[in-house]
């Protein structure tokens, strides 16, 4: 079980810094999500309408989110299903073991899950004796690294061809040891051989949910390996797990949310699966479960709602936010240390496990705002991370340096002359001593910025001057 190490995010984070590897993986990958979405984006003319669309679905329902969990519950139950109903993770898991114990499995396969990694279920299922399979090609590399996701739609977005081949030999000791390496397919052509038999064998299968509809009791995944339909068809017990912010009003909802999904993921006009699920198997259906379970998780998110923090249960999962985050992009999703990362686990993960477990993280943002830019439902990330700097300042978690200068800054800027003549000061001098090269490759004080990116020296007026000079030149004219 992966204990959270949100709190060390700064040790964390310097320890990726400084990982080659992780630094390779991502100098590789990190542009190729950017481009894709910025030419899917440029290929739909109405795709800011349809966030606009997106986010008021959103917001409606979790206005009105006790009523249509309760629909959903309804029409689950007269599809021949049923719901679980779970206020946290001790009760979630113990509902998911129930079931198992119920059909009698030995072996689990899953579909990649965000909420299953939040429930530690794979480690739950193994204490009990039944042996979970991932079988998102990602999901299972980190499964037998035994490592939580980088990253929460490509989970194994750090690793590189050798760290796969390491793992593969590792692991998979039953096979020929002279195989090669040297391509992704040979990769992709060994996971499917090994995990073939786990989709036979399975007694039971998991999936998570990237929609849940009030409207027919359906839950809904979008994948592109087919392996969430393989789990959730062949086994004779299927067990959605999803939490409670998944809900949506209708199919008609669920479709515009789709639309605006796998633009923002992956680049895609839509996943190349995208699959609906209702109930258990009816009489003449050719496959299917023969039981439908949805454990319905809270964990934490109804304390969200009403609060300054109830934006964020808007999120689609789709990672665009880490995917154009800078720090990200440094340092990828484990520095993080738990399983949300980037901008979205910067404002989610303290919701769920506290800000003084999590307070370093709403700290790892630049506020550019690219997060809040590309977010298909329109979160308001920075201003969400400031709430939570605030409410870390308030409870004194925040470093002693850190209060103290902000309090020196508070200083300054309750007395406006003297804030308008420091800051000149400082620009002046800041740019008379870099002049020469026009920027600051080290500077005291702020060598945790200058070690990674140069620091531009100061040129011309400082903000105020300026405004005050185009504020006499306009009244003369």
């Amino acid at each position: 079980m992966h204990v959270a190490t949100s709190s060390a995010f700064k040790e964390n984070a310097h320890r990726a810094l400084g990982d080659a590897g992780l630094q390779r993986a991502l100098a590789r990958s990190g542009t190729s999500f950017i481009a894709r979405r910025a030419s899917a984006v440029a290929g739909l003319p109405e795709f800011e309408q349809l966030r606009d669309t997106a986010r008021d679905i959103k917001n409606h329902t979790l206005t009105n989110l006790d009523f249509y969990l309760e629909e959903y519950e309804r029409k689950v139950v007269a599809a021949g299903g049923t719901v679980h109903w779970c206020a946290d993770a001790d009760q979630a898991r113990a509902a998911v073991l129930a079931i198992c114990q119920k059909a009698g499995a030995r072996t689990v396969t899953k579909g990649k899950s965000m909420i299953g990694e939040e429930l530690a279920i794979n480690h739950h299922l193994e204490q009990h004796g039944i042996t979970p399979v991932e079988t998102d090609l990602g999901e299972y590399i980190i499964q037998l690294r035994d490592e939580l996701p980088s990253h929460i739609i490509a989970p194994a977005f750090h690793l590189n061809m050798d760290d796969w081949e390491e793992a593969f030999r590792k692991s998979h000791t039953d096979l020929p040891a002279d195989r090669v390496f040297s391509e992704r397919r040979d990769i992709l052509t060994e996971a499917r051989t090994k995990l073939r038999s786990s989709f036979l064998a399975a007694d039971v299968g998991i999936t998570g949910a990237n929609f849940l509809i009030a409207e027919t009791g359906s839950s809904v995944i979008v994948t592109n390996e087919g392996n969430g339909d393989l789990t959730q068809t062949l086994p004779k017990v299927h067990i959605v797990l999803a939490s409670i912010e998944k809900m949506v009003p209708t199919i008609e909802d669920c479709t515009s949310l789709l639309r605006v999904l796998a633009r923002s993921a992956t680049g895609q006009d839509f996943s190349v699966y995208t699959t609906f699920s209702t109930g258990a198997r009816r009489p003449g259906d050719l496959d299917g479960p023969e039981e439908y379970h949805v454990v319905l998780v809270d964990n934490g998110r109804s304390a969200m709602i009403g609060t300054e923090f109830q934006d964020m249960l808007r999120c689609i999962r789709c990672a665009a936010c880490m995917n154009h985050c800078p720090v990200y992009g440094a340092i990828g999703g484990h520095a993080y240390g738990w399983v949300y990362p980037g901008p979205m686990g910067s404002v989610l993960t303290p919701s769920l496990i506290g800000v003084k477990q999590a307070g370093q993280l709403p700290n790892a943002s630049t506020f550019c705002g690219k997060c809040e830019s590309v977010c298909p439902v329109r979160i308001p990330l920075p201003k969400l991370m400031r709430h939570w700097r605030e409410r870390e300042f308030e409870r004194h978690l925040t470093p002693a340096a850190v209060r103290w200068n902000l309090g020196l800054w508070a200083f300054f800027a309750r007395r406006p002359s003297l804030y308008r003549l420091a800051t000149r000061a400082a620009a002046l001098g800041l740019g008379w001593l870099g002049r020469k090269k026009g920027r600051f490759t080290s500077m005291p004080l702020a060598g945790g910025w200058t070690a990674a990116r140069d620091l531009p020296a100061p040129e011309g007026d400082t903000f105020f001057a300026r405004y005050a000079r185009e504020q006499r030149a306009k009244a003369l004219t």
